[in-house]
Parts: structure tokens; sequence; C-alpha cells
């Protein structure tokens, strides 16, 4: 089976898992907040990019606006087009948002372009060397990749405990998280 082949695999029975722990632990998202505060305690607040949960993804609405009131500034992706990295702008909880591509919704263009220096990353599944399977759109691949040429951002993948695999299939362009949080534990990739 060759990789494409394998994680098209790993998506549809990762995506059954998380359907079943979004029913399972409605409670999850204010876990996950209490582990991103925790996660952040020591962090100088900066930008932190959260993402509108679609369907059954972790809803990292309570951690942003936990984060928010602990002086962080919110910002969402833009998705700007196929093949493209996803680019920020300034949010904060209760703000306007626009219909974007793929059923998302971000902020209008007259919001501030702003990169960063946290992102919560969503994420099909994951494993405990920092490898996150997506939709296989490469979008946060393109991003971290980008970010990371010019600055440190954190990339915090967060998800309910029970996504975790043994090992997501990988290959050379999919980058690498430096956390993951749940609703249960913070596990901090080891480089």
């Amino acid at each position: 089976m060759d990789l494409l082949d394998e994680k098209r695999r790993l998506r549809k029975s990762a995506a059954a898992v998380r359907a079943g722990a979004y029913v399972a632990r409605p409670d999850a998202p204010f876990g996950l907040a209490r582990h991103v505060t925790a996660l952040t305690v020591e962090t100088v607040p900066g930008w932190v990019s959260g993402y509108l949960a679609m369907g059954d993804e972790m809803d990292v609405l309570p951690a942003l606006e936990a984060l928010a009131a602990k002086g962080w500034r919110c910002c969402l992706p833009v998705v700007t087009g196929k093949g493209a990295p996803l680019t920020f702008r300034a949010w904060s909880p209760g703000a306007a948002l626009e219909d974007g591509v793929f059923g998302t919704r971000h902020p209008g263009a007259g919001a501030a372009a702003v990169s960063p220096d946290l992102l919560l990353v969503p994420l099909l599944a994951f494993d405990r060397a920092g490898y996150r399977l997506g939709w296989g759109g490469g979008f946060y691949d393109r991003t971290l990749t980008g970010l990371r040429q010019g600055g440190t951002p954190v990339a915090a993948g967060v998800a309910y405990a029970a996504q975790e695999v043994d090992a997501v299939p990988r290959a050379g362009y999919d980058a690498r998280l430096d956390w993951v949080v749940t609703e249960d534990d913070i596990i901090k990739i080891d480089r």
C-alpha cells in the first residue's frame, strides 16, 4: 500500500474515532482549555491562532476565551487558495465573521493580518512523534514550514485523547507539532 492509500485508510478510521469521542466526551473542550492554559502559563502572551470547529472537531473556543482572559490576542486562519499556506487575521471571541472556503468562517478582509506565536492545530489523528493527520489539503504543513522559516511559532495539535495512534504515515513535507494537547493530557514532543 502506498503512502496516499495508507493516509486515506487512516483518515476514514480516524474520522470514526473522532466522531465517537465527540459524542462520548461533551466536556472535552473544557479539559482542553485547562491544559492549553497550563501549557502557556510561563509564556509571555502573544498571538494565538485557533479555528472554529466544524462538525465533530475539538472545539477550541473555550481555550481561546481562556487565553484571551490571560492577555493573549486571538486570530483565525484564512484559506486563500488551494496549495497556498494559511494567512491569519486578528479576531476576538464574538466578533463578526464571514464565510470562507470548505465551509470555514474567518474574520473579514478589514481585520489586521497577523503572525501567530502559538497555533492550535486541528487534526484527525496524532502520534507521540509529533505527526498529525489532517484532511489532506496540506494547509497546516505549508503554513508551519513557512512560519518556521521566519520565526519560532509553537504548534500544538489539539485533539481528543482517543485520536492518538501508534504512528501517523508521513512524508518529508509533513510538519511536526511541538505539542499535542487533549482533554486528558499535555504531550511534549521530543525532537
